[in-house]
């Protein structure tokens, strides 16, 4: 079903350049959970890319987005030291380049996820890095005192051990001149992945089994971080303990399978897995895959095959475990968890994209 957005008229953009991959994912989610609380009940397209994401928001919503995204680029640099770049771009400057078309896919009962084709997602990145016109779109801080509302992120599960050896985070790129050609390449892709690994169950990098919450300080810091930022060294400790109690708790509840009317603690670990963002689709197809080296082999094979035919680019990374940042709104409702491969993933399958389409050129 396509979306409605016809009162959706600009492009909110933000990227980071570091290779601090954790913390990247992680601010990244609040810069989107932060225009998300603002929001309220309109609801917003997003799309999160690891080291960038992109938001549709109507005017109505524009002045307290960008207040939203200045109080996370102060966060990002009081707690974490990293400049977040943002950008927004009237979709009508888009629009009279490239289309920005919008589909709204349910991936469980508790999630749906934006599609967005048509090279518009494309355009706008551009424009925002383009010396000649990065000045006319970027926000700059202006100083006003502003509130930071986060509420509803959480990065509490440990690390993601992928269940068959690898975690491939994939990007795909089609390349020919019409979007019918386009769409052919990217339904090709598709089969071909499901093919060599066995299907869309068989590859999801989350599963409830591989679920475990944490209790290290060291991962649980990162979210003290962005909730302690403006408070004292002790705040932060305070609240990684009481973060680790609340996980000792789920830890203990899900392990009895304590049900009430409103709360069923055995199925929370599969409500989660059902809602991950593993694949998805911004102008280029994105999926993170688990599967083993055999399977990875065959599909760079496949890939290289259509390089070489001027079919499309791609990028590819290989990891052995995958990240997973969350906004949960509701513990046994409304939730997003986003996925990417550790040690770099989407950030380091884009720089490869990049080169491969420079050398097609």
């Amino acid at each position: 079903m396509k979306y409605s957005f016809r009162n959706h008229q600009n492009l909110l953009h933000f990227r980071f350049e570091s290779a601090r991959y954790k913390e990247v994912n992680l601010i990244g989610a609040c810069s989107i959970v932060s225009v998300l609380n603002v929001a309220k009940d309109i609801e917003i397209p997003f799309i999160f890319g690891g080291d960038g994401a992109t938001l549709l928001i109507p005017p109505i919503l524009l002045e307290s987005s960008k207040s939203a995204m200045i109080a996370t680029q102060r966060m990002s640099i009081r707690s974490f030291q990293l400049q977040l770049r943002i950008g927004i771009i009237p979709v009508k400057d888009v629009l009279s380049h490239v289309e920005v078309n919008i589909a709204k896919l349910r991936i469980s009962d508790n999630y749906s996820q934006a599609i967005v084709r048509g090279g518009g997602i494309t355009y706008a990145t551009d424009l925002l890095k383009d010396p000649q016109t990065t000045e006319r779109y970027q926000v700059i801080d202006d100083r006003r005192i502003l509130d930071e509302d986060f509420s509803g992120l959480e990065c509490r599960w440990q690390d993601l051990p992928s269940p068959h050896g690898e975690t491939v985070s994939l990007i795909i790129l089609a390349t020919k001149s019409t979007e019918s050609e386009n769409d052919r390449i990217y339904r090709q892709a598709i089969v071909q992945i499901r093919q060599i690994y066995g299907g869309d169950l068989a590859m999801q990098p989350v599963t409830s089994k591989g679920l475990r919450l944490s209790l290290a300080a060291q991962q649980l810091q990162h979210e003290a971080k962005v909730f302690s930022s403006n408070r004292s060294l002790w705040h932060r400790w305070l609240y990684i303990w009481r973060t680790r109690i609340t996980n000792l708790l789920g830890m203990f509840l899900m392990a009895i399978k304590y049900r009430h009317p409103l709360l069923n603690w055995g199925d929370f670990k599969t409500i989660v897995a059902e809602s991950t963002d593993h694949q998805k689709f911004d102008d280029t197809l994105r999926m993170v895959i688990a599967g083993n080296t055999q399977q990875r082999e065959k599909l760079q094979s496949y890939l290289v095959q259509q390089f070489l035919a001027d079919h499309l680019v791609y990028g590819i990374h290989v990891s052995d475990r995958a990240l997973m940042t969350c906004l949960v709104f509701e513990r046994h409702g409304r939730q997003v968890h986003f996925i990417d491969g550790a040690d770099g993933g989407y950030a380091i399958a884009a720089k490869k994209l990049k080169h491969r389409a420079r050398k097609s050129v």
